[in-house]
């Protein structure tokens, strides 16, 4: 039978403003990228969540964590702005961390449950398009203390400052705070629109989009998403599922692609596109429809010069139209983690044992996926990954069924779980 989930009750504690030390003495309008301001993540809020295992009774989560982010703060002062009119106004507020704790052990949390209501709370709210940016904090996080010591940590990011690696700079500097390290090696260089700005006039080498993307002056009012009681009845039909992926079933299968197609894939790229495939087969999609996958691709090696290492805004690509309004439809959207170093932050007793994704617009599709490394601790590490993935209900068990192939072992429905 299925067991229902312990109700998370969280005590708030306390609710500490970060300022940057020592505070502006004025505010400054900082202009964005031009990848930074595509529609995709100028007006989207990214969440995520990392759980750490207890610490040693001698350190206090909630006495480490405020300090060393606010020490980070004083190298990343724009963590604390506003955004305004495509630029980020530095000195227009503070960063709130709220202290929380809660009497469930994190055992009682399912980390492997990405629809998880529970995990929702873990995390300063916001998930979605900015309702206000002039007024809401571009960085927001909550520290939530469990019974057992362990430690759940929520960051809420405005994705137009930063993406998943920038994001994960930010964090290691405070970890490197919190240990005694002090400043990190390698600054953090803003500089985004002398970088990384558009080209004037904008400049398209090939055209390879046409059956991609397409021009929506709907989507050009409300943005890639829009509210959420606007969406169509079916993306509200999604479910969200997490599945356990075997690197050596997926190395099998890149070997058998090289052989037969004489085509050599990344782990990436194979994984994506038997997901795609199966996605499409347990929809039940006809052989008429158009469908899409888009992901996302890093391109601070590709471009000349390449951007210094400090560097920490948006490193992909934007759609050259989206000041036009862009929509790809139905879209399935694929995005790796596994080695922007998200499970590596330590803050002095050992990384993440598990981080995840609470939002779930990313690449303007509203059915993503997620390949996600598995903690430090996880004897699952050394055999392969898991998957975050959005899916249509009526699609969920002939996409279980296709997934088999890849799996690290079997896995039973979540109403067959014991």
């Amino acid at each position: 039978m299925e067991l229902q989930p312990q109700q998370l009750r969280l005590r708030v504690l306390d609710t500490v403003r970060l300022s940057p030390p020592p505070a502006p003495a004025q505010h400054a309008a900082l202009p964005l990228s031009g990848l930074d301001a595509d529609r995709n993540a100028l007006d989207v809020t990214f969440r995520t969540l990392r759980f750490f295992p207890p610490p040693p009774p001698s350190i206090d989560p909630h006495a480490v964590l405020p300090p060393a982010f606010e020490a980070a703060l004083g190298l990343f002062p724009v963590l604390a702005g506003r955004l305004r009119d495509g630029h980020v106004v530095v000195g227009a507020g503070a960063v709130p961390i709220v202290l929380a704790e809660s009497g469930l052990s994190a055992a009682d949390v399912d980390t492997d449950c990405p629809g998880s209501p529970q995990l929702d709370r873990l995390a300063p709210p916001g998930d979605g398009d900015a309702e206000d940016a002039a007024d809401t904090p571009v960085l927001a996080l909550q520290a939530t203390r469990f019974a057992c010591g362990g430690v759940a940590l929520g960051v809420r990011v405005a994705h137009a400052l930063c993406d998943g690696a920038g994001a994960t700079k930010f964090l290691t500097a405070a970890a490197r705070f919190a240990l005694g390290q002090g400043t990190p090696e390698v600054a953090p260089v803003w500089e985004r629109r002398e970088l990384l700005g558009p080209r004037r006039p904008p400049r398209v080498a090939t055209q390879v989009f046409d059956r991609v993307l397409a021009l929506d002056g709907d989507v050009a009012r409300r943005g890639p998403y829009g509210a959420e009681g606007e969406w169509p009845e079916q993306q509200r039909q999604l479910t969200r599922e997490c599945f356990h992926v075997s690197d050596a079933r997926v190395e099998a299968l890149r070997a058998r692609i090289a052989d037969e197609a004489g085509v050599k894939l990344t782990t990436s790229e194979v994984v994506a596109a038997f997901i795609w495939r199966a996605r499409v087969k347990a929809n039940g999609t006809s052989s008429g429809e158009v469908v899409k996958m888009v992901y996302s691709m890093n391109i601070s090696k590709l471009v000349d010069p390449p951007p210094p290492d400090g560097y920490w805004g948006n490193v992909c690509v934007p759609e050259l139209h989206r000041h036009d309004g862009v929509t790809a439809g139905a879209v399935s959207a694929f995005t790796d983690w596994r080695r922007l170093g998200h499970g590596e932050v330590d803050f002095g007793w050992g990384g993440p044992d598990s981080v995840l994704p609470l939002s779930w617009r990313i690449l303007g599709s509203t059915e993503p996926c997620f390949l996600l490394p598995y903690g430090a601790g996880d004897e699952r590490r050394r055999g392969g990954f898991k998957v975050f993935i959005a899916l249509q209900r009526t699609g969920l068990a002939g996409f279980r069924e296709e997934m088999q192939e890849l799996l690290l072992q079997p896995q039973l429905s979540s109403a067959g779980k014991l």
